[in-house]
């Protein structure tokens, strides 16, 4: 038995999800293995011994300034000697670096911790006057940091350049070099008065009384550590995640997946995705575990989420994942950090970029797939390239971003400096997911839209645009290839105008200060008009080879290929029916021979090419037949019982949902029509409603459905807090107590026990009791009122008593964190609240 299970930070954390196969690798995976071992010796690239020791003499060179500038914020705050020096501060990496996984040149993500004598502004500085500075003097308008503060003190060290501090972002940030190594700097102030050498990140209590900064601050290596904690069960183990994680990493980098604020995935969702598939094949091999990680994605059923462990909330106030709140309706494909408090790491992730990273798992898993079936034959691969590893390269290749759409938009970023171009190119990067997706993917009648994550350092702009030499010498630019949809097409020509303008008016006038001179310059091509700094890196013979390769992938599509075959075929027949006119012609005439050797002639042309088209097609039968003997039933039975283990797994993220239904919601998200509204929703309804049908509904169902037809809404802890109804009910004091009036009030002579005894009642009291109704059910259902919105109308607990015993709450009082803590708090007017929160 295999124990997943580890503790960190005081809490035990068990996997989400249970293991499909613990079995070890077999001898030929193994031998397989040795192959991709050796494509990563020469084609992955590790950082060096001097690397190492260069970050780690820079992190210790940091963590000595880090501890510096406290006990000199602490100093100036008056603290004695005993407390400036307890007053301690950490510095914690995340990310690649603290996983191993990270390349050379690769940055460092960093976190100052410091008590909570230290304010933000001390740590960047700001709102510092120089007491040298003459009252009145305006010709030096740039603002002055505190020399003494961490933001001046890194600045001013002789080994930094490129510094970049960033105090206006949610999560505040400093981004320099230090020795050529770039740093990512961010701050964290503890609600502590000290943070002591051993002090555990890992616990929950240290998000005590922290702001919002703070807070995803910290998150950043508490995940890290977390990840690090479920994949370290053995050495082998942790290995294989390290190698997968490299080569997923270099795989998503090469097909243009690697970017979160992009829409794509970035680091952490990488390594969140490779310890779930290790966790369900814990013993696998890494290229077994590469194989099942592109399986795993494959057959994913989004928008199920992903988790490594189920959510816990540790009760400090901060907001916790829920899968059936309203915010996370709507979102795509969800990632759920295992630290607490759990968010969704993959956020960024639309409609548009899981498409295009669903293709791309279908594609790897083909690629990988295809190669081990193929090295289990062995003699269809070339020796020499599975000595040398080479085999693999087809899963590595660039994409062909370039040559695969038919027309591009590039978005020239430019500002009119080189320090105002990097702060504006930074703000327009984190939007344009969004004119990407929500403006042009939903607006356009488009197919499919890809943005392209690497940007250009070139300014590709037409040379009508009025731009300056600086503005053109300080820009970057980032192409979005598109297909047109001609079925939803109107007339020839697309406004993009109107979503860019948009884009500006809504998003990027949010950018503070805006300078005059910084702007986007749009412009579009057609694939053969792209410039050549496009192809350059990706194709040895730059655009002229890109376009032979666009050509023989033209020639290669199965839809262009089935296309041939069809005009094919109407030639031949059309020919057919003239031979066959020919001839009936020639017949009338009593002109036989000659035009009976043509139509001959024709018929033997035909002939041959069906006979030589059925011996095509009994050599594909006889190869296939070959194959089946090479490599029998057994393989497809693996690969059935293979998927059958992963289905299963599956099952149990999806809850009360069956197979089906959870294919239909993927299919229905890939499709844009999950995240629609009124009817896309109502045709979701009747889909699964039939799929329902199909099976044996249950009791609780088969009550719940009666309650549907008599036009009645259902209140489930499980639904939308929007109902869609507002319904008063004939009933709110139930039959019984009617039947208790009449008793009460005219006592019955009958015997004990007789079922059959008339109940006498004055006219009022029948004609109530004509009015109620009793339905009897053993599914216990809340009865509540709806306002005009179709909410439940939070009346306290005194229109609903369970049990005589019940003691409720009164109306007009809500259950919240106040300022006395936790407890109910006057409103001073009614409340709509789900039912599983106004009556539990």
């Amino acid at each position: 038995m295999i124990d997943l299970t580890t503790t960190v930070g005081g809490r035990t954390i068990t996997p989400a999800l249970p293991i499909v196969d613990g079995s070890s690798s077999t001898p030929p995976e193994l031998a397989f293995q040795a192959t991709l071992a050796k494509y990563v010796s020469e084609n992955v690239s590790l950082e060096s011994e001097e690397g190492i020791r260069t970050r780690e003499r820079v992190l210790v060179k940091m963590g000595n300034l880090h501890r510096d500038w406290i006990q000199s914020v602490a100093t100036k705050r008056g603290l004695n000697r005993d407390a400036i020096a307890s007053a301690g501060g950490e510095l914690f990496t995340s990310g690649s670096y603290r996983l191993g996984v990270h390349e050379p040149g690769a940055d460092i993500d960093t976190i100052a911790v410091a008590p909570n004598i230290c304010t933000r502004e001390d740590f960047f500085g700001s709102g510092y006057i120089s007491p040298n500075k003459i009252e009145g003097d305006e010709e030096d308008s740039t603002p002055q940091r505190d020399p003494e503060s961490l933001a001046e003190r890194i600045r001013c060290h002789p080994d930094v350049t490129n510094f970049v501090p960033v105090e206006n972002a949610a999560v505040p940030i400093l981004t320099f070099d230090w020795e050529g190594i770039n740093i990512d700097l961010l701050f964290a102030r503890l609600n502590t008065p000290s943070v002591p050498s051993n002090f555990d990140i890992d616990n929950d209590m240290v998000l005590s009384g922290v702001d919002s900064a703070t807070e995803k601050s910290l998150n950043g290596p508490r995940v890290t550590n977390l990840i690090a904690a479920l994949v370290s069960g053995t050495e082998q183990r942790y290995q294989t995640f390290l190698t997968v994680v490299r080569l997923v990493r270099k795989w998503a980098k090469s097909r243009g997946l690697y970017s979160n604020k992009m829409g794509y995935w970035g680091g952490v969702n990488i390594n969140m995705a490779v310890v779930l598939v290790l966790q369900l094949y814990p013993n696998a091999c890494p290229a077994s575990l590469l194989r099942k990680f592109f399986l795993v994605f494959k057959s994913w059923r989004w928008p199920n989420p992903v988790m490594l462990a189920k959510p816990h909330d540790a009760e400090l106030g901060l907001p916790v994942w829920n899968s059936h709140q309203a915010a996370t309706m709507r979102q795509v494909a969800p990632m759920i950090t295992p630290a607490y408090p759990a968010m969704n790491s993959s956020l960024s992730v639309s409609r548009q970029t899981l498409q295009i990273m669903q293709e791309e798992f279908s594609r790897a898993h083909i690629i990988v797939d295809k190669l081990y079936k193929d090295y289990l034959k062995g003699d269809v691969l070339d020796e020499d390239k599975v000595e040398s590893g080479e085999i693999w390269k087809e899963l590595f290749e660039p994409s062909d971003f370039f040559i695969g759409y038919p027309h591009y938009l590039s978005l020239c970023i430019v500002g009119p400096s080189q320090q105002d171009a990097q702060s504006w190119a930074g703000f327009v990067e984190s939007r344009l997911r969004k004119l990407v997706s929500d403006m042009l993917g939903r607006s356009l009648p488009l197919s499919k839209i890809q943005l392209w994550p690497k940007k250009f350092d070139a300014c590709v702009a037409d040379r009508t645009a009025l731009l300056t030499h600086a503005q053109r010498a300080n820009s970057i630019t980032y192409f979005i290839g598109f297909r047109v949809d001609t079925m939803r097409m109107r007339g020839d020509q697309l406004d993009v105008e109107r979503q860019l303008a948009n884009f500006r008016n809504y998003e990027l006038s949010r950018f503070h200060p805006l300078i005059p001179g910084m702007d986007i310059l749009p412009r579009s091509f057609v694939v053969k008009e792209l410039p050549t700094i496009c192809f350059e890196d990706t194709y040895e013979g730059g655009k002229v080879a890109a376009m032979k390769r666009r050509r023989i992938l033209i020639e290669a599509d199965p839809k262009r290929k089935e296309a041939k075959n069809k005009m094919k075929l109407a030639k031949l027949k059309k020919r057919m029916e003239d031979m066959q006119r020919k001839k009936e012609e020639a017949e009338s005439a009593n002109i036989k021979s000659n035009e009976e050797e043509t139509a001959d002639d024709g018929i033997k042309e035909v002939d041959a090419e069906e006979e030589a088209s059925d011996s095509r097609k009994r050599k594909r039968e006889e190869d296939t037949a070959q194959e089946g003997e090479l490599n029998p039933a057994k393989g497809e039975e693996e690969e059935e019982e293979e998927a059958a283990l992963l289905e299963s797994a599956l099952d149990t993220i999806v809850g009360h949902k069956t197979r089906e239904e959870a294919e239909i919601d993927r299919q229905k998200l890939l499709a844009g029509e999950l995240l629609g509204d009124g009817e896309e929703q109502a045709d979701q309804g009747d889909t699964l409603e039939n799929v329902k049908q199909e099976r044996k509904l249950t009791r609780a169902e088969r009550e719940e459905e009666i309650l549907r037809r008599s036009g009645l809404v259902i209140v489930s802890d499980d639904e939308a807090t929007l109902l869609g109804g507002n319904r008063i009910l004939p009933w709110r004091h139930g039959y019984k107590q009617a039947i208790a009036g009449v008793k009460k009030e005219e006592p019955s002579d009958e015997k004990e026990g007789d079922d059959k005894a008339d109940i006498k009642a004055p006219k009022q009291v029948k004609s109530l009791i004509r009015v109620r109704t009793a339905i009897k059910f053993k599914t216990k259902f809340d009865v509540v009122e709806l306002d005009a919105s179709g909410r439940v109308i939070d009346k306290g607990d005194d229109d609903y008593m369970p049990s005589i015993k019940w003691i409720g709450r009164k109306g007009g009082f809500e259950f919240k964190l106040g300022e006395r803590g936790l407890g109910y708090y006057r409103t001073g007017k009614k409340v709509a609240v789900p039912s599983n929160v106004a009556y539990s």
